[in-house]
């Protein structure tokens, strides 16, 4: 038995059943809770296992990034594009790479460009802002005939990548391409959080109604973009969609209880802790204060100049749950106030069960309006409103209004949302 075929008889001799249904719990929980064996086996590990069989005979185009890798420690997490080129059968023609791009040597906003990857010879297309009409043809011209996604989300509906499956997908209607999305955890776990987009603000960090922090798998969300969205978008739904389900991951299961080792899925996401912050502190890229890039801990540094030690003090009698909040000073090394010294807090969670990233992130807000009047302020093109998916946090906090009547004005269609979304669920 040759070295690889041991690799993928051992991964797949380790696989447990798949677990489905529904459910949900918060993530503080969640990290305290592991998967039955002590490890989850993603999409890509399944069909891994299978030596990639269902990929054979056909052109294959690959939506990856670094993230897309293999949960093989002692072999050095191979990349599935590098596995997929070695395997038998199995025809590379493409790889398209998201922002950040596929190998992740792009910073916020910044892709690889077109090239050809030096490792495997396989043209890489630059995905990142194209939209469906450009998408499509990259696929007619890669001729790629079934088209595979694999990357990492954090599951926040401003985190690009859901998008960038979406527009694949519609290309792959234009195409008429069959679609498989390899799945991963949710590293949130499951549970769903803050407002729903209204469509009138759709944008590339946001395209569809969906939560703030959804609380789904990328297959989940494939599948309910493909039930409810492409028919309206494109007429027609994909050819094919097939969602290879991660086996041994429940919505309870927080990344922690997972077992998989973290690959920073961008270069301002480095830890598990700055995702389980980041569905509420990515808000502040919307106002002129700094979100921490950087600094060390991107989303759990937040401040600007002119920011004291009265923010942590308010915030820490806020009686806000799972978290606490350090007086701290930081000076950014690049992005806003770059070079200069800001004040600000340093988020903590403590580990409990009532965690709430968006509801955390609208105190912090209406705390630093009230306290800064002088400091704090919008971005001048009022992103925050695509951040959020409406005008309407901006203008509550505008005239006043305090936390809990921000976050008590999306709970009808929170609900809405959680109802809608049911029928797509995989997991428990």
């Amino acid at each position: 038995m040759s070295e690889l075929d041991r690799r993928r008889f051992l991964l797949s001799s380790a696989v447990t059943a798949p677990v489905l249904g529904v459910g949900g719990a918060s993530s503080a929980a969640a990290e305290r809770r592991r998967a039955p064996d002590g490890r989850v086996r993603t999409g890509a590990d399944v069909l891994a296992a299978e030596g990639w069989r269902r990929l054979r005979g056909t052109p294959v185009g690959v939506i990856a990034n670094p993230t897309s890798a293999l949960s093989e420690p002692q072999a050095g997490l191979p990349h599935i594009v590098d596995d997929m080129h070695s395997a038998a059968g199995v025809t590379t023609a493409a790889v398209f790479g998201p922002e950040h791009g596929f190998r992740g040597t792009a910073q916020a906003g910044g892709s690889e460009g077109d090239h050809t990857d030096p490792r495997t010879g396989i043209p890489v297309y630059d995905t990142y802002g194209a939209d469906v009409g450009v998408l499509a043809g990259m696929l007619r011209d890669s001729g790629v005939r079934h088209l595979v996604f694999d990357i990492a989300d954090v599951g926040a509906r401003f985190y690009t990548y859901i998008w960038t499956m979406y527009t694949a997908m519609r290309a792959a209607v234009r195409t008429e391409v069959p679609f498989t999305v390899l799945d991963r955890p949710n590293p949130l776990g499951g549970s769903a959080f803050g407002p729903v987009l209204d469509p009138g603000f759709a944008s590339g960090v946001g395209e569809l109604p969906v939560a703030q922090q959804h609380g789904m798998t990328v297959g989940e969300l494939a599948r309910m973009f493909d039930a409810e969205f492409l028919p309206r978008d494109e007429n027609a739904r994909l050819p094919r969609l097939e969602v290879v389900r991660a086996r041994g991951w429940s919505r309870e299961l927080g990344f922690a209880g997972t077992g998989l080792p973290w690959i920073a899925p961008s270069p301002n996401m480095p830890t598990p802790d700055t995702a389980a912050v980041y569905p509420g502190t990515g808000m502040f890229e919307g106002t002129v204060l700094s979100e921490g890039r950087g600094t060390t801990r991107p989303f759990e540094t937040i401040g600007a100049p002119g920011i004291d030690w009265r923010w942590a003090e308010q915030l820490n009698s806020a009686g806000l749950a799972g978290v606490f909040f350090n007086e701290t000073y930081f000076v950014p090394t690049f992005s806003k106030h770059e070079g200069s010294t800001c004040g600000g807090v340093r988020l903590h969670r403590t580990g409990s069960d009532d965690f709430d990233a968006i509801r955390t992130a609208v105190a912090m807000i209406v705390h630093a309006k009230r306290l800064y009047p002088d400091v704090f302020g919008w971005r001048a093109d009022n992103w925050i409103d695509r951040l959020t998916g409406s005008d309407r946090l901006r203008k509550m906090v505008d005239r006043g209004a305090d936390t809990a009547e921000v976050v008590g004005a999306w709970r009808a269609e929170l609900d809405e949302f959680r109802r809608a979304r049911e029928p797509y669920l995989l997991y428990r």
